[in-house]
C-alpha cells in the first residue's frame, strides 16, 4: 500500500508541474495574440518559474528517496536543463526581449510539457501496477 501512495504523491506534483507549465503557455499565447501587455505576461511567468523549478527538483529528489532510481534518472535531464537555465540566468522572462525570444521560449516550454506528459504516463502505469500488486496479495 505504500507504494500506491508514492506513486499517488509523485502524480500530483506531475499534475501541478503540468499545471504550471499549461499556465505560462496560455501567458505567452495570450501576449502573441496580443490580450495581454508584455510586462504582465513576462511578470506571471516570473512568478511561477522557480515554483516549477522547486517543484521538479522536489520530485526528482523524491524518486531518489523512495528507490525509484529509474524515474529519478529520467528526471534527471529536466533537471539538468533547469539547473542549467537557473545558472546562467536565462530563468526568467526579460520585458524588453520578449518579443524577440516568444517563439523560442514558446517551443521550449512545449517541450518540457511533452516531456512531462510522459513522465505523467509512467506514473499512471506505475500506480496501476502497484494497485494490481496489492490486489493480488490480499
Amino acid at each position: 500500500m505504500g507504494e500506491l501512495f508514492i506513486w499517488l504523491i509523485s502524480f500530483f506534483i506531475l499534475i501541478a508541474l503540468l499545471v504550471l507549465l499549461v499556465y505560462q503557455l496560455m501567458c505567452l499565447a495570450d501576449l502573441e495574440f496580443d490580450y495581454i501587455n508584455p510586462y504582465d505576461s513576462s511578470s506571471r511567468i516570473n512568478n511561477v518559474v522557480l515554483p516549477e523549478f522547486f517543484l521538479q527538483g522536489f520530485l526528482c529528489l523524491f524518486y531518489l528517496l523512495t528507490g525509484h532510481w529509474v524515474m529519478s534518472l529520467l528526471c534527471a535531464p529536466y533537471l539538468y536543463y533547469n539547473g542549467r537555465l537557473y545558472t546562467r540566468k536565462q530563468h526568467l522572462m526579460d520585458v524588453t526581449e520578449i518579443f524577440n525570444l516568444l517563439h523560442w521560449e514558446k517551443k521550449q516550454r512545449l517541450f518540457k510539457l511533452a516531456y512531462l506528459v510522459v513522465l505523467l504516463f509512467f506514473s499512471i502505469f506505475w500506480i496501476i501496477w502497484s494497485t494490481l500488486e496489492d490486489v493480488d496479495d490480499d
